[in-house]
């Protein structure tokens, strides 16, 4: 039992349901290819100022990933969920990815590769956009990682025309030693994404999408688009060449977007399969096995969880990762790059609390209570 506060402050009882996701592993050649982008760990001691150097609990933060690891599930590295282009910058970025590859050297691990030690502002020309993406992917490359092609502030900045986008992207992949995941970031995560592709009309911009692709099919292993809009992604996988993967991106209908429908199905590279890889990795367990029930059963009522994490603005849906990780004890602190654990308020925490109970998803609930009441002790509640 837990008092909780509403949004006026006034408290009432939570009986914790005990309700915990079973344990599964997935196996090699799972039904769906899947992969949890995930957090960063700050050092809560560090003397950097929050709008400093990202200083990282390297210890919690690989911790983490043998975590996801042990589930069977891939790790998309250095991407927006650990705070990139937010509080992680490239040389934090490419030191992580360097660490991750060291410690899980046979893990399925895609890296986030991007243009984000060129301020935009100081973007000129498309070769200034060419030459930070190709610094970056011969960085990755060196250290023998994968590369998650993602989308570029400065691209969008200095791109004048479709046709650049085609351009630049095809010099860059060009580079690549082994297929990549292309990454479409809607601008709801990130407002400089804006007008990506060349154009505000999706229809369009996925017209130039598919061009790149189909103009390098060998170069792309797939296309993670996060839009949050099912019709948007099922409307695009269905025209991608032969081959080409779709990873949804979709942390508000991905239950039905992994479950696919009579033409085809998305695989996953999702930040909410940070909070929700227990439940990932057993449900995408019971679609292999031809169970969808099951499937649905587990992963549906993680929806209203991820629909509160993502809400708008939709960049500070970290927060909400983070605090999760520190409710299921895998850090021991609520400390945030850049200080973006204060980017929600209380009542968002209360009901996170809440959903995550109800979903199984509190894997030690009276340690997941305790640090709640912790949380309201800091807000003199």
């Amino acid at each position: 039992m837990i008092r909780l506060p509403d949004t006026n402050g006034a408290f009432s009882d939570y009986r914790l349901s005990g309700k915990v996701i079973p344990a599964a592993r997935l196996p090699a050649g799972a039904a769906r290819v899947v992969f949890s982008a995930a957090h960063v760990v700050a050092d809560p001691f560090t003397a950097n100022d929050p709008s400093g150097p990202a200083t990282i609990d390297w210890k919690a933060t690989m911790a983490f990933r043998h975590h996801l690891n042990d589930l069977g599930l891939g790790i998309a590295e250095a991407m927006d969920t650990a705070q990139r282009g937010m509080g992680l910058d490239w040389p934090g970025a490419l030191e992580l990815i360097r660490r991750t590859r060291e410690e899980l050297p046979q893990a399925l691990i895609f890296n986030g590769c991007g243009t984000d030690q060129l301020e935009p502002s100081r973007a000129r020309s498309l070769d200034d956009v060419r030459r930070a993406y190709l610094e970056q992917v011969e960085a990755i490359q060196a250290l023998g990682g994968r590369l998650i092609l993602m989308a570029s502030r400065a691209l969008a900045a200095v791109a004048g025309s479709p046709d650049d986008y085609v351009k630049v992207y095809g010099d860059v992949l060009a580079r690549c030693d082994r297929p990549v995941i292309l990454h479409w970031l809607g601008d709801m995560f990130d407002p400089a994404l804006k007008g990506y592709w060349g154009s505000g009309s999706f229809e369009a911009a996925m017209e130039v999408a598919l061009r790149v692709i189909e103009e390098n099919v060998a170069k792309v292993d797939g296309i993670k688009i996060s839009l949050l809009d099912k019709a948007k992604e099922i409307a695009m996988r269905r025209r991608l060449p032969a081959g080409v993967k779709m990873y949804t991106g979709d942390d508000f209908n991905y239950p039905d977007l992994i479950a696919g429908d009579e033409v085809g199905f998305s695989h996953a590279l999702l930040g909410i399969f940070d909070p929700l890889a227990p439940a990932a990795a057993f449900a995408i367990q019971k679609l292999g096995e031809g169970d969808i029930r099951a499937f649905h059963a587990v992963l549906d009522p993680t929806v209203p969880l991820a629909r509160l994490i993502f809400r708008a603005p939709t960049q500070f849906y970290k927060t909400g990762v983070v605090f999760l990780a520190w409710l299921n004890g895998f850090q021991e602190h609520f400390v945030m790059l850049s200080g973006a654990q204060a980017m929600r308020p209380l009542p968002y925490f209360v009901e996170l609390f809440k959903h995550a109970d109800v979903c199984g998803l509190l894997r030690a609930p009276d340690l997941a209570a305790d640090r709640m009441r912790k949380l309201l002790a800091l807000y003199g509640a």
